[in-house]
């Protein structure tokens, strides 16, 4: 058999394998991405190994979702206090922290960090430092969370940490901008109007995704790393740069599939090139002991920003892990030999162990929030951000959380026929702001907020319309709902029967299946056509 035919076909056994740990996983009410790490892990006992055509893959998966964040994220983000200060601070502290730990548990001669010296152990605590810009993106996509405050706000740690660890790399490894750097960034800005041009010109077909492919692999990673700069650095800026524009949520979601499909081998990968010995998980184990640590520096540092408690728990909780960059810093350190390469193995165990705790963590965020939630109060700080202000509902009879297509839909014909009654509820500012300045009452908040739901007076509120895009924002806000007590009416849209089911077993008035209902409407518009 052809060795090529022989190396896909070892991918696809890869695949499968992540396929059926993926799927058991998710029957366990997990998300699959632990299953896609356990395959990995199990496929290396078996004595397989990760490919060339495999670190492709998930190089690729890398870059796409760094372009993808990129089309998320705006510089205004980037440069707030509760963004930069805690990054900055929360990777000095963390390092000083870590790193003393480290060489504390080499007086006592644990393999391992025995041989350490503390230019080194300082190195390892640096890369400890960093969370996983991966693990984030996709706990907070799957809870439909990209959008809200303390989602920016992990992202916009994220991203600033990516920066550090950009600055790390050119320095270690010597790799500096070279003559065309200058350049490139120069002529970024110039070819802006040109660039979405092209953006506009390729419609909704397939053109959308292959142009945000070549958009973030090519004009994003491959230029700039032709420029002595990091190509991953270069595929969140070109994204960045696509942010303003009015497709730039299309072109996210046109590359998700193939996105999510590519990182399933980077999933795969970190398991597959792990050297596991008992000395090398042992040491992943007692790293592991330092996240509660690393989670309450997060809380504290964003707490002392004037972040609400509930936002900067969720905060924590969403970079409570080690990240995929701390094997590539370990990676640098030990073909310079600042570290043995078993300490590869340690952080690639420690990185996949702090992914299976912090999964149900997330998932369970919000109800751990309520739990402690008057023990964090007492240490809030009294002053609100704006986007964290109280909402007024006074007077309002029909509120719809979730403002898109959908809710406006409903919004403008509740409009016609009883004006002054009903009031939007968005988590974006942006799409708040649109819909304001078309006159209609649409509000600011996030539906999946225990606090939201304690603050707001919904008595004379008589139904509740969910129309949010993601199921699980529905969930979680119907849950919220239903603890605070009300009793009106409640619906919600759903894309497939079983979420109308799941909605229906929780107790929900009514749901509308957007896609088998659309039809329906479509024919009643023409009907009233046809035969006014």
């Amino acid at each position: 058999m052809p060795r090529k035919v022989i190396q896909i076909t070892m991918e696809l056994i890869y695949f499968a394998t992540a396929f059926v740990c993926g799927f058991g996983i998710y029957q366990l009410k997990l998300p699959p991405l632990i299953g896609f790490l356990m395959a990995g892990f199990i496929l290396n006992l078996a004595g397989y190994k990760s490919t060339e055509l495999l670190e492709t893959i998930a190089s690729l998966g890398v870059t796409l979702l760094l372009f993808s964040i990129g089309l998320k994220l705006k510089v205004s983000n980037l440069i707030k206090p509760q963004v930069w200060a805690p990054a900055t601070l929360h990777i000095i502290l963390s390092s000083a922290l870590f790193s003393g730990f480290m060489l504390l548990l080499g007086i006592f001669a644990l393999p391992l960090f025995v041989d350490l010296s503390w230019q080194s152990a300082l190195l390892v605590g640096f890369a400890l430092s960093f969370s996983s810009t991966v693990f984030a993106v996709k706990v907070l996509e799957e809870r439909g969370e990209m959008a809200s405050l303390h989602g920016k706000i992990a992202i916009g740690i994220l991203v600033m940490q990516d920066v550090f660890a950009v600055i790390f790399l050119a320095v270690s490894t010597g790799k500096m901008p070279n003559i065309w750097a200058l350049g490139l960034l120069l002529a970024l800005p110039v070819f802006r109007p040109a660039m979405f041009w092209m953006l506009n010109r390729s419609k909704h077909g397939e053109l959308l995704p292959l142009f945000g492919f070549f958009f973030a692999l090519v004009v994003g990673y491959n230029a700039f790393e032709f420029a002595g700069l990091k190509g991953d650095l270069g595929a969140l800026i070109v994204g960045m740069m696509f942010a303003p524009h009015k497709k730039a949520g299309e072109l996210s979601k046109s590359l998700l599939s193939l996105k999510d499909i590519l990182l399933v081998g980077f999933f795969l990968s970190i398991g597959l090139s792990a050297d596991l010995t008992a000395h090398s998980f042992i040491a992943a184990l007692v790293l592991v002991l330092v996240i509660p640590i690393k989670t309450l520096l997060y809380y504290v540092l964003t707490n002392l920003f004037k972040l609400r408690a509930r936002t900067s728990l969720l905060t924590a909780f969403s970079l409570a892990n080690f990240s995929e960059f701390g094997l590539i810093v370990c990676a640098v350190a030990a073909s310079t030999g600042m570290v043995t390469s078993e300490w590869l193995a340690v952080i690639a165990i420690a990185v996949s162990i702090t992914f299976v705790i912090a999964s149900p963590l997330n998932k369970r965020s919000n109800e751990l929030y309520v739990k402690v939630e008057r023990f964090l109060l007492k240490f809030e700080s009294k002053t609100r951000l704006a986007e964290e202000l109280p909402v007024n509902l006074n007077d309002t009879k029909i509120v719809i959380f979730g403002m898109g297509r959908i809710g406006t839909g409903a919004y403008e014909t509740i409009n016609v026929t009883h004006p002054d009654v009903v009031a939007g509820i968005d988590i974006k500012p942006e799409v708040v702001e649109k819909h304001v300045k078309r006159g209609r009452r649409v509000l600011i908040a996030d539906a999946t907020d225990p606090d939201f739901w304690q603050r707001v007076n919904h008595s004379k509120v008589e139904m509740v319309m969910l129309a949010m895009p993601k199921h699980m924002q529905n969930i979680f806000a119907l849950e919220q709902l239903q603890a605070s007590g009300y009793k009106g009416q409640v619906t919600a849209i759903a894309n497939y029967p079983d979420q109308q089911k799941e909605l229906e077993d929780m107790g929900i008035d009514s749901t509308y299946n957007f896609y088998l209902e659309a039809g329906s409407g479509f024919a009643e518009h023409v009907k009233q056509t046809l035969f006014p």
